[in-house]
């Protein structure tokens, strides 16, 4: 189900402050990358995935196959930066960006 807009509101200003955890890089989605993706977003829900892709198409192509794959949905995307969401299944309060008190 698609994020309403002002879900998508709440989640840009959660993501802010947050530090990409995970990187794509030349090799694109390899196993390791998508096995650190899934532990990322099954963590944290909300997580800042950083491609070091220099062409535009190539950019979103790959944002789109990182969705695709993980199950997430693009937040926002800035630059080199994604910001991509999925709910967990078994949300931790603790490691939860979502559930997290970010006052």
């Amino acid at each position: 189900m698609p994020l309403a807009q002002d879900q998508k509101k709440r989640f840009r200003q959660i993501g802010h402050h947050l530090k990409p955890v995970v990187m794509v890089a030349d090799k694109g989605l390899t196993e390791n990358v998508l096995a650190e993706l899934e532990r990322a977003l099954e963590d944290h829900e909300l997580i800042k995935v950083k491609l070091a892709v220099l062409d535009r198409e190539d950019k979103h192509a790959l944002i789109e196959a990182i969705c695709e794959e993980s199950g997430a949905e693009v937040v926002q995307s800035i630059g080199k930066i994604a910001l991509i969401y999925r709910a967990a299944k078994k949300p931790s309060p603790k490691l939860s960006n979502v559930l997290r008190d970010h006052s």
